[in-house]
């Protein structure tokens, strides 16, 4: 029976590398927010005339986190990219197919709402923010759907135009860190009516705030970034959310919302005055490593390019300080496994 089992454990474990050495690239995929920095990394990598240069593909941070997580072999990606740090249960998924992946954090992005030039700079409260664009607000004790129209129902110092935001789906990263830090942190944990009302249903922090507007006041726009940029320059009077680093590459025809009184600017987020900021991650599978092409020199292409005179700095990616790039520079070196209780960290 013993030596059954340990034939047919060797083998499933040989038809899982020998099916992942079957591919002579790395696949990445994952959020959009990361995707222009991986593939830069990427294209710097190709001119390497011993690795093929690796397929970065987006499709949002659940996808880089989902995918990553999904088996070993060649159909599964090596690298998932995420604007949101992984969460516990998804990393259960990832313990469920014997996954093993290191966490690195590459810098950090500041989440901006835009619009052209030829239109309205908005200038708004980070509450009046995530009031305008949380899918119920409180009434009289009771939460409703959101009735606002116009910005200037909202405050009267907003635009008179309707609220028309653009932004991504629900398997973004850049959504769930906006909803997270606007919507929840930035309204219904300060706004007095909001923080009572839900505390009154038994949502203390607030976390049923997150969810988003449907009736056409949030349009969701899709992963690619540049599709919200095009609808920008095509309607003055409406506004989209995407990473910084699109708004960086788009300063001839946009412009950021000050947020709380704060220009969305490298300055800003990298000095953390700028508050609707996070990190930018990826995660990197062990099993991978070794048996894909170039995974090890993928990695050390990260490292000669993140400083603050780098190329990705160049891009518009804000860079961490010395003391954190020293330290994921050392993950990348050692691999450590990442576990449960690091993410509770």
């Amino acid at each position: 029976m013993y030596k059954n089992l340990f034939a047919f454990t060797f083998l499933t474990i040989l038809m899982n590398v020998s099916a992942a050495h079957s591919r002579d690239y790395i696949s990445i995929a994952g959020s959009s927010t990361v995707l222009p920095f991986a593939t830069i990394i990427a294209e710097n990598l190709g001119k390497d005339p011993t690795v093929k240069t690796p397929v970065v593909e987006s499709g949002g941070s659940s996808v880089g986190k989902k995918g990553v997580c999904e088996g070993i072999g060649t159909k599964y990606i090596d690298i998932g990219n995420a604007s949101s740090r992984m969460k516990t249960k998804e990393l259960a998924f990832c313990d469920k197919n014997k996954v093993k992946l290191t966490e690195i954090k590459v810098g950090y992005d500041g989440i901006v709402v835009a619009n052209s030039k030829k239109g309205i700079l908005l200038k708004i409260s980070k509450s009046d923010l995530g009031k305008a664009l949380t899918a119920k607000i409180p009434q009289n004790g009771k939460w409703i759907d959101n009735p606002f129209k116009k910005w200037n129902e909202i405050n009267p110092s907003l635009p008179n135009l309707p609220i028309r935001v653009y932004g991504p789906p629900t398997t973004s990263g850049t959504r769930a860190s906006f909803a997270e830090m606007v919507n929840q942190k930035g309204y219904c944990a300060k706004d007095k009516e909001a923080k009572e009302a839900s505390k009154a249903r038994g949502d203390k922090k607030g976390k049923k705030c997150r969810a988003m507007r449907t009736d056409g006041a949030f349009i969701e726009a899709g992963e690619q970034d540049n599709l919200i940029v095009q609808k920008l320059n095509e309607d003055p009077n409406a506004y989209g959310i995407f990473g910084f680093s699109y708004l960086d590459q788009n300063s001839d025809t946009l412009q950021g919302a000050e947020i709380s009184k704060t220009a969305p600017t490298f300055e800003n987020i990298a000095s953390n005055n700028y508050s609707v900021s996070r990190a930018l991650y990826f995660y990197v599978k062990h099993q991978h490593i070794g048996v894909i092409p170039g995974v090890k020199k993928y990695l050390e292409t990260w490292k000669q390019s993140w400083s603050e005179d780098g190329v990705l700095s160049d891009a518009g990616m804000i860079p961490m300080p010395k003391e954190e790039r020293e330290k994921y520079s050392k993950a990348m070196d050692n691999l450590p496994v990442l576990t449960a209780d690091i993410l509770k960290k």
